[in-house]
């Protein structure tokens, strides 16, 4: 079965490769807008050997690294705490809900005045946009704790951090791992949209480059690699969260299929 799915992938895959190289050879499209799949993969050849290419990605994988491992960590402490502590919950359940609709786009203005187009700016839409992933899949977690296992663990005489350690935590890690998996996905997003939007260094400032000198094969070129980047990445995150989930009826439910 999973042979026959790559089968397919490769299949579907080259037949969207052989269209984009028929459709403006043939002329439905201008070549000047659209080129043909042959110039994109030379352009892409091209990025390849040019070592500012390396530099550029180099820096939007920092971006990346460092915007989701302190949302990460943030949203996880944030939402075992809120959880835990009595009526904290209730207390800043009004302020998330006011903080965690606002689109971390509309603060590059903020970013941009705070600290220009350097990384400081990159990091802090980033973990902005990523930190609200991962606290609100901590949350329902911690709401998803058996309260006979609670009750069980206080009559054994458990302390706090240990029903966190062997109760809360076993509960919420899947809803952990699944926030770390949407995170990461949109910290990419996000600092892709801020180095295009602000020119900070990385993929997507040499995009912008790349589209104001009309440079349209070498524009697609990039767009493919940061396409090709975010398959890595939500492969990997997937990769990591079946081994962390190894345990777990879900992952054991998905290899027998």
């Amino acid at each position: 079965m999973k042979g026959a799915n790559l089968a397919l992938g490769g299949t579907g895959l080259a037949a969207f490769l052989a269209l984009g190289e028929a459709v403006p050879r043939l002329g439905l499209v201008k070549e000047a807008y659209f080129p043909p799949t042959t110039r994109i993969a030379g352009a892409l050849g091209d990025e390849l050997a040019d070592s500012a290419f390396w530099t550029a990605l180099g820096d939007t994988l920092t971006g990346w690294a460092l915007g989701l491992a302190i949302a990460v960590c943030a949203g996880i402490v944030t939402g075992v705490l809120v959880s835990v502590v009595p009526h904290l919950r209730e207390a800043t359940a009004s302020t998330i809900e006011f903080l965690r609709p606002i689109p971390s786009v509309a603060l590059i203005p903020l970013a941009v005045l705070l600290y220009g187009t350097e990384l400081r700016s990159v990091l802090l839409l980033v973990v902005y946009a990523s930190f609200w992933q991962v606290l609100i899949q901590v949350l329902y977690g911690v709401q998803d704790v058996d309260p006979v296992a609670e009750e069980t663990a206080r009559s054994y005489g458990l302390g706090p951090w240990a029903r966190v350690r062997y109760v809360l935590w076993p509960t919420a890690l899947p809803y952990v791992m699944t926030g770390v998996r949407l995170a990461a996905a949109v910290a990419l997003i996000l600092t892709i949209t801020t180095e295009l939007v602000i020119g900070a260094p990385g993929l997507g400032a040499r995009i912008a480059v790349a589209q104001t000198s009309q440079a349209v094969p070498e524009m697609y070129a990039l767009v493919v690699v940061t396409g090709v980047l975010g398959l890595l990445i939500n492969v990997g995150a997937r990769t990591v969260e079946r081994r962390a989930l190894a345990w777990h009826q879900s992952v054991r439910q998905e290899v027998a299929v």
